[in-house]
């Protein structure tokens, strides 16, 4: 498939795991590209009641979703005009394809994988033809939100098409890191970085001065 993104002058900025009405209007002065909401019962992080906020078409609202019925996804995606669904599950390549199907051709499809020493990069091959992005993140206890690093330079392995957003603890503390990160080979489908428990006081409440900060100086 055509990939929506394909040349970044800078790396893209996600901004997960938001709820709260208030640290979310805040975050709109920061403008990250993405804004993700988890609608994951079992997470931390998980909505229970969408902000009522008026977010600019410029940020993009990303839906993220673990093993949900498709019905759930195409309802969420209407209810919050949506914009773009994160799979953080076992999704299979099928299932991709039939709600990229189902879809409207502006919504972007997200496929995210955990990655550990033993991951094989192979795995998504099958999902070139059927997500927009991919998110390589640390695999961990929970389905995102670990708070901890994966090794960047396990990325050298991933020679596909389609594009990435780096996640897995990322924090301000990282910035040279990333600098360092973008000017090897491995960073040349990364898109951008989706931060999360890295910029948090608590789950779902984000430190905003610290990611405008971070904004500023992304590579």
């Amino acid at each position: 498939m055509k990939h929506l993104l394909v040349k970044w002058d800078s790396m893209l900025l996600k901004v997960c795991g938001m709820r709260d009405k208030n640290n979310v209007t805040d975050l709109l002065e920061v403008g990250p590209n993405y804004i993700g909401f988890i609608f994951f019962e079992k997470s931390k992080r998980h909505v229970t009641e969408f902000p009522d906020v008026q977010i600019p078409e410029t940020i993009k609202k990303v839906g993220v979703f673990v093993n949900e019925t498709q019905d759930v996804v195409l309802e969420k995606v209407r209810n919050y005009q949506l914009n773009a669904v994160q799979l953080h599950g076992d999704e299979s390549v099928e299932y991709c394809k039939k709600l990229k199907a189902e879809c409207s051709s502006r919504i972007e499809i997200f496929k995210a994988f955990s990655v550990d020493e033993s991951f094989d990069f192979k795995r998504t091959e099958p999902y070139n033809a059927v997500c927009d992005a991919f998110v390589f993140d640390t695999k961990g206890e929970d389905r995102g939100g670990n708070g901890v690093k994966f090794n960047w330079e396990l990325l050298s392995d991933y020679s596909g098409t389609t594009p990435y957003l780096l996640s897995g603890g990322i924090g301000l503390e990282d910035i040279e890191l990333l600098k360092k990160f973008v000017q090897t080979s491995a960073a040349d489908k990364c898109m951008g970085v989706d931060v999360n428990s890295g910029f948090e006081m608590k789950p779902g409440l984000k430190k905003i001065e610290e990611l405008k900060q971070f904004k500023e100086i992304l590579p």
